[in-house]
């Protein structure tokens, strides 16, 4: 279960989906690893400033908490090693050509690509031209 270390590979099988809703980041001083959890957050990191959860856009706004930018979630189903090399450089590469801002975070199964809302649509093409 270690998934494909092949660059080639992972790019001629990446597979885009394009997640369901829209999330935005929000990151609350003081907090830890658990607090927060009724937000539903699909991820989190803990930072020295507090934690950053990334939320469904609604709870954000239900909850009227802060945040700047909305993102589509994009996960590619090409099963990459978390050892893999090359293949977060080569989307941010790909993106960045297309003017797009990307932030990536790597799963153990899958990596995961958050762009904004508006250049979803945009950004799945992007990725759709690496696998050919």
């Amino acid at each position: 279960m270690t998934g494909e270390h092949d660059l080639n590979l992972m790019l001629t099988t990446l597979k885009p989906l394009l997640l369901e809703g829209t999330y935005v980041f929000t990151t609350f001083p003081n907090a830890k690893y658990g607090d927060h959890a009724d937000l539903k957050p699909i991820a989190s990191f803990q930072e020295f400033e507090g934690l950053t959860l990334i939320i469904p856009e609604s709870v954000a706004r239900d909850r009227n908490l802060p945040y700047d930018v909305v993102f589509k979630g994009v996960t590619l189903g090409v099963h990459s090693s978390i050892e893999a090399v090359g293949l977060t450089a080569v989307i941010s590469r790909q993106l960045t050509e297309y003017g797009i801002s990307a932030n990536v975070i790597a799963a153990f199964f899958h990596d995961h690509v958050f762009v904004p809302s508006e250049r979803a649509l945009d950004a799945m093409q992007a990725l759709d031209e690496l696998r050919r």
